[in-house]
């Protein structure tokens, strides 16, 4: 089963500072067909203004990893951790039993990035937060696992739920597979460029939500960034 969600049906929110596009259901934007695609609760397209962000708030019992398009975003949290994630690089929160954190843009640019939140598998675990660098050359025509829950990733920041959120840079006309598990769910999105996704096409920030499919074939129509969600 394949469903693709073009950028303009998303959610809108414009904050003025923040301007958010939502593929699921979140604050004031409620859509009962776009709840959740099996654990992955949360995508949102995020634009960021300069020398902005969010001020500190909760969260908890969910792993939230960002992804960043453009720009940087900058962490600080009530367990001392901070830091700075750049354009192609991920940071990964575990919530946990609670966490209150900021993220803010402390760059002269807009900063643009993919928020995904994925339900934990267990609750009430110790919170935490890490950031690394993924360059984009050393994913170039293959699905690379930047978090995951699963032992064998052990390069990708590690979540606690069983999913993996992974990323691959492809050039236009190739084609590259990635294998899931049965009964498993599969959200992608093309940061930039134009994809055939299992013989759908989806065009730069749309959604595509894959069940049941054992095999994701992604043939770049355009050089091409993708990041793909796989959970159960």
């Amino acid at each position: 089963m394949i469903e693709v969600r073009p950028f303009e049906t998303l959610g809108r929110a414009d904050h003025g500072w923040l301007k958010a596009n939502h593929h699921f259901s979140f604050a004031h934007y409620f859509d009962p067909s776009r709840m959740s695609h099996g654990a992955l609760r949360v995508w949102n397209d995020d634009e960021i203004a300069p020398n902005t962000g969010f001020p500190p708030h909760p969260h908890r019992e969910m792993e939230i990893v960002t992804y960043v398009r453009n720009g940087a975003i900058t962490h600080e949290d009530n367990l001392g951790n901070s830091g700075r994630t750049e354009a192609g690089d991920v940071q990964v929160m575990s919530a946990g039993r609670g966490i209150l954190h900021s993220e803010y843009n402390l760059e002269d640019e807009t900063t643009t990035l993919f928020q995904i939140w994925i339900e934990s598998d267990a609750r009430g675990g110790v919170p935490s937060w890490g950031t690394k660098q993924f360059p984009r050359t050393q994913r170039a025509g293959e699905f690379v696992p930047l978090a995951s829950g699963f032992e064998g990733d052990v390069d990708a920041l590690p979540i606690r739920a069983e999913a993996r959120v992974l990323g691959a840079t492809i050039k236009a006309g190739e084609t590259i597979e990635y294998r899931m598990g049965t009964q498993r769910h599969a959200y992608l999105v093309p940061a930039v460029g134009k994809l055939e996704v299992n013989g759908v096409v989806a065009n730069s920030r749309d959604g595509v939500a894959l069940t049941n499919e054992t095999v994701v074939t992604v043939t770049a129509i355009e050089d091409s960034e993708v990041v793909l969600v796989d959970s159960a």
